[in-house]
């Protein structure tokens, strides 16, 4: 199962490193949409699991939200603003890429400098948990569509879920399904907001919102 865990976890790395490379906002939202299926499978790649039930409906919960139903609301909600892809972020996409290496780099170390209860079998999962943090921060600093700034919440949410995995053991399975449907609405709402603002502005970029007079 060790095995299992750390393959998920680089895949996480990856789609981390994809989506800070990716100017296409559809391939954003699918790269979005696998790292939610592959953050929906960690409980049970997790060895110490051992309520198969409780397990399976967390799974089964995290995989439909972030990996079908988000998704849906972010591809109608692109659908309607007529953009395909983010031309002018305020940090180019190689750069974008360093900072990732950057935040990859700086999660191992900080690991290392903190002393944390981790209930897990993969040394991986904190560092990776701070790197998907790192990187949905800057998504959500560094791009201008507002479609860009949706994912990067996404992608805290999945880095701040890696870490209660493996901090926190024996957490109520009602409360965690409270945090998901949470995730649900703010989506939600974000998705009705991007379709608003490019309905009135014939535009996605947050940064031009700024601009508007009282």
């Amino acid at each position: 199962m060790s095995i299992l865990l750390d393959t998920l976890l680089v895949t996480l790395i990856i789609t981390c490193f994809l989506l800070l490379g990716s100017s296409r906002l559809g391939a954003c939202i699918r790269i979005s949409a696998l790292q939610g299926v592959v953050t929906g499978m960690l409980p049970m790649a997790l060895e110490d699991c051992s309520l198969l039930s409780y397990v399976t409906a967390l799974g089964i919960a995290v995989i439909g939200l972030k990996g079908y139903v988000f998704p849906r609301l972010l591809f109608s909600a692109l659908r309607e603003s007529d953009t395909s892809r983010e031309v002018q972020p305020f940090i180019g996409y190689m750069a974008s890429l360093f900072f990732g290496i950057l935040f990859l780099l700086g999660a191992f170390w900080l690991d290392t400098r903190l002393d944390l209860p981790v209930h897990s079998s993969s040394s991986l999962l904190v560092p990776v948990a701070f790197s998907l943090m790192c990187s949905g921060l800057f998504l959500i600093v560094a791009r201008r569509t507002a479609m860009n700034q949706v994912i990067g919440y996404l992608v805290l949410e999945n880095g701040i879920y890696c870490f209660g995995l493996a901090v926190v053991s024996g957490m109520p399975l009602l409360l965690e399904l409270g945090v998901l449907m949470d995730i649900f609405v703010a989506v939600f709402v974000m998705g009705i907001a991007i379709y608003h603002i490019n309905r009135e502005f014939d535009h996605i970029d947050a940064d031009r919102l700024s601009a508007l007079k009282g």
